[in-house]
């Protein structure tokens, strides 16, 4: 696998929420109806989410509420 530092990932404050959102992301592609924005070497799910959001396909906005609402596209 390939190692991916969170420097890499400018829009992303903080390791545990690059955690939540790829694997809610992971949780979308792995749905039939879903499939990868990005063209990735690997099948695995997880790693097509990390380079998802490493491609700025994948962002996440915070409300008031501290629930976070998920962009896909």
């Amino acid at each position: 696998m390939k190692y991916y530092p969170l420097e890499d990932f400018p829009e992303v404050d903080s390791l545990y929420r690059l955690v939540n959102i790829c694997a809610r992301r992971a949780t979308q592609i792995n749905k039939a109806e879903n499939r990868a924005l990005v063209l990735a070497a690997s099948k695995k799910s997880t790693i097509i989410s990390l380079e998802e959001v490493l491609a700025g396909k994948v962002g996440y906005r915070t409300s008031e509420s501290e629930e976070d609402d998920y962009d896909v596209g």
